[in-house]
């Protein structure tokens, strides 16, 4: 089988954009919602008028030039088509960095931070600090292939990215993650830990240990969120976890043929997930969430992304690792840990911050505090 890396640059059918905009135009919408909130889902409202701008102002090929700005390949591991991103930093001695999205994401929500990880010293940093970066589509995401057999798992993908590593000529390197990503760092850090420099995460998921009873006021404070962030998070945002692990067939059919479907699928954890006040559009603006929702529409990957669920459900990660680990904790984060409950997971804690801003998806959130926590990361590693 050929290991080799081919040039790729994004260019979708005007046929499809086109087929896009008559979905939109033509969409059935339900009825409103019974209540004044996000408390049933979406509004329908805030729905139609994103949809309206995707129809009749978003430019995708301006999401497609950002892409195209820099370096893409594919390449066959295991029968699938792994898209990714290989953007080198013009220092020689950069750290090897892979970074890696989860769902509802895809690569768009790194285009903030590329070029100031592989060219700090032209953005206010450290030349020290660079980065070699691979940023790969998830199997089954994006511009990447569709698994068409079972078992592409997060162990799976970890070992394809130890794989894409050593095509890219990368003995040693680190790794990067939130959502599916961390818990892919996670198990390249299980996997093979000769290879790693090194991970960085801004979700971790790791509880309290048994019997656990705080002892100082901020420990119970922290405690008490934790809790209560956790009941949250099990009555009324793990519906999309149980559908997707259970039925991702049955789901993808409507998803894959409605563009409107499709954005509040994703829009609605961008409302809940992030730092954005009960309004992602204004927080983020209505052409960035649609670069990430027109991703997963022009390449028809709802389903296949689902199905993800299907072969691994998320849960807290209990495997002890031993590499070296730097946890970013962002306060509208779905869970936060306290330091000492990862300190029984990862065994070479290096690196941790809380900070008071910022979400899920913290490239996309928040690119500068993303940055910056990634240099003073692995600075404790190098």
């Amino acid at each position: 089988m050929s290991d080799a890396l081919v040039p790729f640059r994004v260019a979708v059918p005007d046929s499809h954009l086109e087929d896009l905009r008559a979905r939109l135009a033509n969409t059935r919408w339900p009825e409103p919602q019974t209540v004044a909130d996000w408390s049933q889902g979406v509004p329908l409202a805030y729905l139609q008028d994103l949809c309206r701008h995707w129809a009749e102002r978003y430019d995708w090929r301006a999401c497609e030039a950002k892409l195209n700005r820099y370096p893409q390949f594919s390449t066959v591991i295991d029968d699938v088509d792994i898209h990714f991103l290989h953007v080198r930093s013009p220092e020689a001695d950069a750290l090897p960095l892979v970074l890696t999205h989860g769902w509802p994401g895809t690569i768009t929500e790194f285009l903030g931070v590329i070029d100031a990880l592989v060219d700090p010293a032209g953005h206010g940093g450290s030349a020290r600090d660079a980065f070699h970066l691979v940023i790969p589509s998830l199997p089954g995401f994006g511009f990447s292939g569709k698994p068409r057999v079972t078992g592409w798992n997060r162990e799976h993908i970890a070992d394809a990215w130890a794989e894409l590593m050593t095509r890219l000529g990368y003995d040693r390197f680190a790794a990067q993650g939130g959502d599916w990503g961390a818990s892919i760092a996670n198990h390249l850090g299980v996997r093979h830990p000769d290879r790693l420099h090194g991970i960085h995460l801004n979700l971790v998921s790791v509880g309290p240990p048994p019997g656990y009873e705080p002892a100082t006021d901020d420990e119970r404070a922290s405690f008490a969120a934790y809790v209560s962030s956790a009941a949250r998070l099990q009555n009324w945002e793990m519906g999309y976890v149980h559908q997707q692990r259970t039925r991702p067939q049955t789901l993808g059919y409507g998803l894959t043929d409605s563009p409107s479907g499709q954005c509040a699928w994703v829009l609605e954890k961008f409302h809940a997930w992030t730092d954005c006040d009960g309004d992602p559009v204004a927080a983020f603006g209505a052409d960035r969430l649609l670069d990430n929702i027109s991703t997963y529409w022009l390449t028809a990957t709802a389903t296949s992304s689902a199905r993800l669920y299907w072969e691994g459900q998320p849960a807290p990660f209990d495997a002890r690792v031993d590499v070296p680990m730097g946890g970013s904790i962002f306060p509208k984060e779905l869970v936060r840990p306290q330091r000492a409950w990862a300190e029984r997971t990862y065994t070479d804690l290096r690196y941790w911050n809380e900070l008071d801003r910022g979400g899920h998806f913290a490239a996309f959130e928040q690119p500068e505090l993303f940055v910056h926590e990634l240099r003073g990361c692995f600075r404790a590693m190098r």
